[in-house]
């Protein structure tokens, strides 16, 4: 997928990176046809069966978003994964011929739900193509609307949430790190394509912890209401994010036990 038009060098660099997802999360899995092949078309989903996911194998699809051009899909590029997701209109439409390669949805799911590194994969595709997208129309429709979805940056030694405040937001690490602080004390660190700020979300409280950049950091900002219809909407990436996150509670509760070991000897 790329954008119309100029976009910021983050969301370049954000492309490029989520271009190769797709054939890492099909790999190993069988197609469930013969490649389609379309010509010129004005709406390609009324010539393709429901319930499946294509791999765009040649060709260029343009994207329509409230009947606006916004972005194409290309070779490599994943068509049918925004069923039942509550986002804008969208309308792909083609100039010349298109290929595409046919999988079953709920094959792909169960395909992707089977291993953990494809679960991170697939969230990683979803929420940042959702969030790209966000960015472009919120930089699309200014001034009419005021973008909440997009990005912000943080030098080193700035808060990117603050303990005590209110959970209205979902964060994710594009570039940079950050650390976890909980009443003036580390208790963990935050890499690049980490999810967090979805604890308080889930739970509907105050944030637990401060989390401050430790480096530079470019961070991928998803508001609450959108982020919790992202997980109704895929059930399997939201066991996804639970499992990553009772991980993360383990291994900090192990810590808790190896600092007080000490204390109690």
């Amino acid at each position: 997928m790329y954008l119309l038009g100029e976009q910021p060098a983050y969301a370049d660099r954000l492309i490029n990176r989520l271009q190769g997802i797709p054939a890492q999360l099909l790999d190993g899995l069988a197609p469930s046809g013969d490649p389609i092949e379309i010509g010129s078309t004005s709406d390609i989903a009324a010539q393709l069966p429901e319930q499946q996911v294509f791999l765009v194998q040649r060709g260029l699809l343009h994207a329509r978003v409230d009947e606006r051009p916004l972005f194409y899909l290309r070779e490599g590029d994943l068509l049918g994964l925004r069923q039942g997701i509550e986002l804008p209109t969208c309308h792909y439409c083609s100039d010349e011929p298109i290929t595409v390669i046919p999988y079953t949805r709920r094959a792909v799911f169960e395909h992707i739900h089977a291993d953990e590194q494809r679960q991170e994969l697939f969230t990683q595709y979803l929420i940042g193509h959702t969030a790209l997208l966000s960015d472009a129309l919120a930089r699309l429709k200014q001034p009419e609307i005021r973008p909440t979805t997009g990005f912000q940056y943080f030098a080193e030694g700035e808060e990117l949430i603050r303990q005590g405040d209110e959970a209205d937001n979902v964060f994710i690490i594009i570039e940079g790190h950050a650390e976890a602080i909980v009443d003036g004390q580390k208790v963990g660190d935050v890499q690049r394509d980490e999810i967090f700020g979805a604890m308080a979300v889930f739970t509907q409280e105050k944030r637990s912890a401060s989390v401050i950049a430790s480096t530079a950091c470019t961070v991928m900002v998803i508001p609450k209401d959108q982020f919790l219809g992202l997980m109704q909407n895929n059930p399997r990436i939201a066991h996804s994010l639970i499992e990553s996150m009772a991980r993360r509670i383990d291994l900090l509760n192990k810590e808790v036990t190896q600092l007080r070991l000490p204390m109690t000897a």
